[in-house]
Parts: C-alpha cells; structure tokens; sequence
C-alpha cells in the first residue's frame, strides 16, 4: 500500500471509520487536534518499524500483546514528551494521548501491515495512516474552532512556544460563535455532515473514473 493510499484512498477516520472516539472528543480546535496528530503519528511510526523489524522474531500466538507492549512503550514516551515541553496542551488532551494504545486504527494496521511487510514498507503505511488521521483531526477541528470560537488556530503558543501567540485568527470583533459546534452534539453533525461530503466526492472521483474508461 502506498503512502497515498493510506492516507487518502483508506483514510482511517472518513472511510474506515477507526479512532471516532479521540476524533470526536479533542477536535474542538487546532491546537488539540495537532497535539494528538502528533502524538498519534509518533505512537504508529515507531510502533510499525520497531514490529517490522521484529516481525521474524515475534511468536505468532503472542503476536497481539507484543504489539500492545511497544504501542504502550511509545505512548508512555509520547505523554512523557508532551508533559515536559507542553504540558499545559497536554493538560487538554491527556485522557486520550494516554488511551492511543488502545487505538483499534494503529493495533490494526500493525497487525494487517507492519508485521508482514519489511520496515521502509511499513513505516510508510504508518505514515501515510497516521497523516490520514490528522487530516480528519485538522479539518473537523478547524470547522469546530471556526463556527463554535470565531476563531482559527488560538492557543497555537501552548504547542510550538511563545513565538506562535499571534499565529491564530480571530474571525469576530467579540469572540465567541456557535457554541454547540464545541461541545459532544456538534462533534457528531458536523463530523456526520463532513463524512456525507467526502464520501459525495469520492463517489464523484469513481463515477468520473468509471466513464472515462468507459468512453476510452
């Protein structure tokens, strides 16, 4: 599978609909859906290539909890990370960075991919997987935070330092929006309305697809 592919054509979020708990719960802004991107995709790159290159050596009847063994070393290590030099981000998103090692989407495609396929395969999978996610996190975070806050990447210095306080926009001369858009209800519609547009297009792309081949 390729990096486009995986993020794309097999998104986890949009198309198989794997990790809907931490995508619903911490898109509420930029700023939090960048934090678990980063810490998901440090979890899955370094799970996928430490399995790989063990994949000859890992019994097959133990197979899952060695894999859940390195997915919890590498999340111990992604909260540790966070806690040292953004800890007031990870104040925000701490239940579900210390929950990614029971994500079924990185237990999945370790246990379809990366324990059958040699380490540059596998970490390319893991990354095309794990950019797949933090576009679904992006997006759904950037609408939340733009309809429910007025505002467009605020608190951006709790993640990248001091430099980036002046990053975000602000949308309205008072503050505020939607408020619904940040709580649990507007997670669902609008991660409901978002899903409905992206599969819309892609059913688009096949049809377009379909009638070119048919015409050529």
């Amino acid at each position: 599978m390729t990096f486009r592919q995986a993020a794309i054509e097999r998104n986890p979020a949009w198309v198989q609909l794997l990790g809907l708990c931490p995508l619903l719960a911490v898109s509420n802004s930029v700023v939090n859906a960048l934090g678990l991107a980063f810490a998901s995709t440090f979890v899955m790159a370094g799970s996928a290539l430490i399995i790989s290159l063990l994949r000859t050596l890992i019994p097959h009847d133990v197979r899952l909890p060695c894999f859940m063994m390195v997915i919890a070393t590498f999340t111990t290590c992604a909260v540790m990370l966070l806690e040292a030099y953004t800890f007031d981000l990870y104040l925000s998103i701490a239940l579900f960075v210390q929950i990614i090692v029971t994500n079924c989407m990185i237990l999945g495609r370790l246990e379809a991919f990366a324990a059958r396929q040699p380490p540059r395969a596998a970490l390319a999978d893991a990354l095309g997987t794990s950019c797949g996610f933090a576009i679904a996190l992006l997006v759904l975070g950037s609408v939340r935070e733009i309809i429910g806050a007025g505002s467009l990447g605020a608190g951006l210095d709790s993640l990248f330092g001091p430099d980036a306080a002046d990053w975000g926009i602000d949308f309205t001369d008072e503050g505020g929006g939607m408020l619904v858009a940040l709580l649990p209800p507007g997670a669902f519609i609008l991660a409901g309305l978002l899903l409905g547009l992206g599969r819309g297009i892609h059913e688009q792309r096949q049809a377009r697809a379909h009638l070119r081949e048919t015409e050529g």
